[in-house]
């Protein structure tokens, strides 16, 4: 071997070693770090975002539900609501929406939070709103002309505030769903003259008292029952009471960035701080 092979040798094999001394420094303080750029929603938001599951699980769940629609428009009988009682053939029948990741997808405000590595606002929320931007979940401007194709009224319970109404209709109005002049239905929280409370179960009662509720579409335990804020097992025993209803008559949307799942497990009140650290303490991590 020549001189200059040698040399030219050496020289790799010292690059090689600082290679890998860069390397296993880089590996080292990673694994040793106290700061991890990241944020809590980031991979529940990537999912909403960019899977293929989450679009096939909720075109899938709006699918259903159209061929839910069309059995109990030909059952006289058939409510969506447990306390609608007695005769309900003469009633015009009706479905009930929530809005927010049911049939307007924010997932581009949550990736504003994720962004600016914040936590919601609700300032942040009402300039959001403002804005009118939120796109149409999978799935769901093709079941809401499917339902006003067959003459069944969309009505929809948000707990979107009496406040932003206007820029949530014009939102709808954007995505080409069409609202009717001669009828409120879109039933806000705190809306006058009723002051509706945030838990949903009054205005469904409201409605299942004028309409014949075929459907319930929703992404939150609230959407369907009370008691969507109780604790982690009620709620589970809660859901597990009705379930004859889900995917008959009840249809569930995922949504896993928030909701009432999450309320239930710490109060929204405490810093992020404490809420994080309650979070981790929840976690199951035994058999």
């Amino acid at each position: 071997m020549s001189q200059n092979a040698r040399s030219g040798n050496a020289k790799r094999t010292s690059r090689q070693r600082r290679c890998w001394s860069v390397f296993a420094l880089l590996v080292f303080c990673t694994g040793c770090t106290s700061h991890r750029d990241t944020h809590e929603l980031l991979d529940s938001l990537l999912w909403v975002q960019t899977s293929a599951e989450y679009d096939a699980l909720a075109s899938t769940t709006y699918r259903q539900a159209g061929e839910a629609l069309d059995r109990a428009l030909e059952d006289p009988s058939w409510s969506a609501i447990p306390e609608q009682a007695g005769a309900v053939a003469h009633l015009p029948p009706a479905v009930i929406l929530d809005l927010d990741e049911t049939v307007l997808d924010n997932s581009a405000f949550e990736g504003r939070l994720v962004k600016q590595r914040t936590s919601f606002s609700p300032l942040a929320w009402d300039d959001w709103m403002r804005e009118a931007a939120a796109r149409a979940v999978p799935g769901a401007l093709e079941f809401i002309a499917q339902a006003h194709s067959k003459h069944v009224a969309i009505l929809y319970v948000t707990n979107r505030h009496a406040r932003q109404e206007s820029s949530t209709r014009e939102n709808l109005e954007k995505l080409g769903i069409p609202l009717p002049q001669d009828l409120d239905t879109v039933l806000t929280e705190g809306e006058p003259p009723f002051n509706w409370p945030s838990e949903k179960s009054s205005r469904r009662e409201y409605l299942a008292g004028r309409f014949r509720i075929l459907l319930l579409i929703g992404d939150d335990l609230g959407d369907f029952v009370a008691g969507a804020r109780d604790a982690p097992e009620q709620r589970v025993r809660l859901a597990r009471e009705h379930s004859q209803r889900w995917g008959t008559s009840w249809f569930l949307l995922p949504n896993p960035m928030y909701g009432s799942w999450e309320r239930s497990l710490l109060p929204a009140s405490l810093p992020d701080d404490a809420r994080l650290k309650g979070k981790r303490q929840v976690i199951r991590d035994e058999r």
